[in-house]
């Protein structure tokens, strides 16, 4: 048994490690002062669909990604651990796109791509934290979900058998294929690059990054074409641009607030009890801890 496996993948802002000059004055993200990373869950997901290409003799794993051309960047990464290969959505149509906004345009793109048995994305990006792209796409492929996925016991007879990490415990779920599947951070690490796809893939760029970049290697396309990575706009993937970007996003985010901890605002306490009786007390009153 083989597997069409798709795994959706996000570049993010590293929102972990953010300054005083991580927000501009009219409460939008500075980007341009924040490195970017593969989003940490979507490569537990990538872990997840490596696992199963092992188990599946035959199984071909596709990256799917949206964002501007740098985004090609994941891609690569993907190459460099093990991916068969990749699809980038690119265009100025998609900036601005909120949740439901994106995932119109990834299963535009599925759609395009085809056939598959099972898709993986992480549980959420760390830049929304919103967790609703991946069953959005679900909904709209109409197909099911399951969502805080950790483990896949099996896969057979068409059916497959997940564990869930809930709040409260473990939970068993089967359900039939094609799925979607959402991947929680405690699910298994990605395994590193592999230093002999990192020297087979290291010259592999899309078409924008070839015209902007230098002349030395353009024969090496032509004798190697799988360095050639593959950029989807708009038109390529038929999407409808009223529903990509600003136009097809009813989300408004009207402020982001950055909370830089210093040091006035730390407290000391001594070994009284009532004293940290008082200030757990403080905590429950300003909904801190629950």
């Amino acid at each position: 048994m083989s597997l069409q496996i798709i795994v959706l993948a996000k570049q993010v802002p590293d929102t972990r490690n953010v300054g005083g000059n991580a927000i501009n004055k009219d409460g939008t993200v500075n980007r341009s002062v924040l490195p970017v990373i593969f989003n940490p869950e979507d490569l537990n997901a990538l872990e997840l669909a490596f696992s199963l290409k092992e188990q599946y003799s035959g199984s071909v794993i596709t990256l799917l990604t949206m964002g501007p051309p740098r985004a090609a960047e994941i891609i690569r990464e993907g190459l460099f651990r093990g991916i068969d290969m990749g699809y980038l959505l690119t265009d100025r149509v998609f900036a601005g796109s909120d949740t439901l906004a994106t995932s119109y345009i990834l299963y535009m793109a599925i759609k395009k791509i085809g056939v598959f048995d099972i898709i993986i994305s992480g549980r959420q990006a760390i830049d929304g934290d919103t967790a609703q792209v991946g069953p959005q796409v679900a909904e709209k492929l109409k197909i099911p979900q399951i969502t805080y996925v950790e483990k896949i016991q099996s896969i057979k007879n068409s059916k497959i058998v997940a564990e869930r990490r809930l709040e409260r415990g473990v939970e068993i779920v089967e359900c039939e294929l094609p799925i979607l599947v959402t991947v929680n951070a405690s699910a298994s690490e990605c395994r590193p690059r592999n230093a002999r796809l990192v020297q087979k893939y290291k010259h592999a760029k899309t078409l924008f990054e070839k015209k902007i970049g230098s002349e030395i290697y353009t024969d090496l396309y032509n004798i190697r074409p799988y360095l050639n990575l593959v950029e989807w706009n708009a038109t390529d993937i038929k999407a409808d641009n009223k529903q990509c970007g600003f136009s097809g996003s009813p989300t408004k985010v009207k402020k982001i607030e950055n909370v830089v901890f210093k040091v006035k605002d730390s407290r000391r306490f001594n070994s009284s009890d009532s004293q940290i009786e008082e200030f757990i007390l403080e905590l429950i009153k300003n909904h801190a801890i629950v």
